[in-house]
């Protein structure tokens, strides 16, 4: 088949968005796809040395710096799209590029797809003041429902993303829940050498006493890490031999630092900074267990990394947990932020509990590959394209 995926964010942005869309064209390539990439223009990337994607023209997102906000239209890439004689069309993004892709499919007479990502209630303070923040998220539910009861199938990573959906008001026949698959090989800890985790460990002043406690992600207030540095000062004051590593970048990096500042724990938190896509799998490494605080996650591919790294995961209570994590067999939950110095040190002090919950967590991961997604996205594709084929063709009878 001849897929688009249209997207208002992509490469060089890293983000749950654009690894999802980055591991479906791959996997659908493998699968004998042609694919598509529509999405906007970075000024500081070389277009034409792209193959298969196709940029329109954008401007900077103000709230958030690395996003750009793209023209809904463009007459050059219009008549491109023209010539790739597209079976379907798959939307990951509901603003400028998202609203394209609808303008192109009902021209072309094509089926759309979306997938519903981001629960967007869960960010509206970037955008909006506080006494806003109310209004702002009843209409952040208002445009997704809108959005996806037109979409002829929306896919959805978890229960609690399409549980969200129905509470908006959407009624849709046709909601898949398929996760995000990652590819495992990167993260196995078979292909990364003690040599290469010495050489970091070394970076980070991390000697073979220290148990690390792992964050990687983006470093945002939805993620709430400051939950976790905080549980940090008790770990520490009962063992000073653990280090939090925090590998990310983001717009609460400074408040972090100033936090574990005031809490005078800064010399046992490592900020990492962003690293390259391709060495993330290296990172993990270096976790004894990786932890996270967020509830805003809709799937959270990060928790599937460090399951495919043999890393323990602790993350608090959340519904979209309940299809990745199951508490003391291949994960740990806490519910309450004070629980999470208790979970994480009951843990840190238990290497046979470590070690059982990550082979568990590393046996169960082949669902979440990115194999098995592909293959999930390409047969809902064809079930769509024939449904939406049959209706043509009775609509003309």
């Amino acid at each position: 088949m001849n897929i688009g995926i249209f997207t208002d964010t992509y490469s060089p942005v890293i983000s749950g968005v654009v690894t999802s869309t980055k591991i479906l064209k791959k996997e659908l390539e493998n699968l004998g796809h042609n694919v598509t990439i529509v999405t906007v223009k970075h000024p500081e990337l070389k277009i034409e040395e792209e193959e298969n994607i196709l940029r329109l023209p954008s401007i900077p997102f103000l709230p958030l710096k690395t996003q750009r906000v793209g023209s809904v239209y463009s007459t050059k890439i219009w008549k491109k799209i023209k010539k790739l004689n597209l079976d379907i069309i798959h939307t990951q993004t509901e603003f400028s590029i998202g609203l394209f892709g609808r303008i192109v499919a009902k021209r072309l007479g094509l089926p759309v797809i979306h997938t519903y990502h981001t629960m967007y209630e869960d960010y509206v303070h970037y955008i909006a003041p506080t006494s806003m923040l109310k209004p702002a998220a009843g209409f952040a539910k208002r445009v997704s429902k809108a959005y996806c009861k037109d979409c002829n199938a929306v896919i959805v990573p978890t229960s609690k993303v399409k549980d969200k959906l129905e509470e908006y008001g959407l009624k849709h026949d046709f909601v898949e829940i398929i996760p995000t698959g990652i590819d495992l090989e990167p993260f196995k800890r078979e292909n990364h050498s003690s040599e290469e985790g010495n050489e970091l460990r070394k970076e980070f002043g991390l000697n073979n006493d220290n148990k690390v406690v792992l964050f990687i992600g983006r470093i945002a207030k939805e993620k709430s890490i400051d939950v976790v540095i905080n549980a940090m000062k008790t770990l520490i004051q009962e063992d000073d031999t653990i280090r939090m590593l925090i590998v990310g970048d983001g717009p609460a990096l400074e408040e972090l630092k100033e936090l574990a500042d005031r809490l005078s724990i800064s010399d046992y938190i490592i900020f990492a900074g962003e690293k390259p896509w391709k060495d993330i799998g290296k990172y993990y490494q270096l976790g004894d267990v990786f932890v996270s605080a967020s509830i805003t996650e809709t799937q959270g591919l990060t928790f599937s990394e460090a399951m495919a790294a043999k890393v323990p995961v602790v993350a608090k209570y959340d519904k979209n947990l309940e299809d990745i994590l199951k508490h003391e067999k291949n994960g740990l939950i806490f519910k309450e932020d004070h629980e999470l110095s208790h979970v994480l040190k009951d843990t840190l002090n238990d290497n046979t509990k470590r070690s059982t919950i990550a082979e568990q967590a590393f046996n169960e991961i082949e669902p979440l590959s990115s194999k098995h997604f592909g293959k999930k996205v390409s047969d809902l594709y064809r079930e769509v394209f024939e449904l939406h084929n049959q209706n043509k063709i009775e609509r003309t009878v």
